[in-house]
């Protein structure tokens, strides 16, 4: 984990995910150095919680089911559904996530998504 960055860094099965540290920085993150063809996944229903981004430089059309679970976990950890069972997940393309004008820190909308349900606790994946 690097010092400084706006974001935690994990690897998962080979994909780099980013994980936001605040509303600010969930805003630096998926709006400056998200690619628009990385997959994006915040805990559903408005719940409080991180922005997590998993980088795909090879312009996949999708991740393998591994990958889409532990980054779920991820965003369900990261978040106040942290001490639910399961937690509900969209999982979107940056593409298709946008910010509305005078919207409040890391407050975005999605134009497609799909959810993923998901046990809260990641396995330990982190980078350093």
């Amino acid at each position: 984990m690097s010092k400084g960055r706006p974001y935690r860094t994990f690897r998962i099965d080979g994909f780099e995910v980013l994980v936001g540290r605040g509303d600010e920085e969930n805003d630096v993150l998926t709006l400056e150095v998200a690619a628009p063809e990385d997959f994006w996944l915040h805990v559903a229903g408005g719940v409080p919680g991180s922005h997590v981004v998993v980088r795909n430089p090879e312009h996949l059309p999708e991740l393998p089911a591994t990958v889409v679970e532990q980054a779920a976990a991820l965003a369900a950890w990261y978040s106040k559904a942290r001490d639910q069972r399961r937690a509900a997940v969209h999982l979107s393309r940056v593409a298709d996530v946008r910010k509305r004008r005078g919207a409040p820190p890391g407050e975005v909308v999605l134009e497609r998504w799909t959810t993923v349900r998901v046990a809260r606790r990641p396995d330990d994946q982190r980078t350093r």
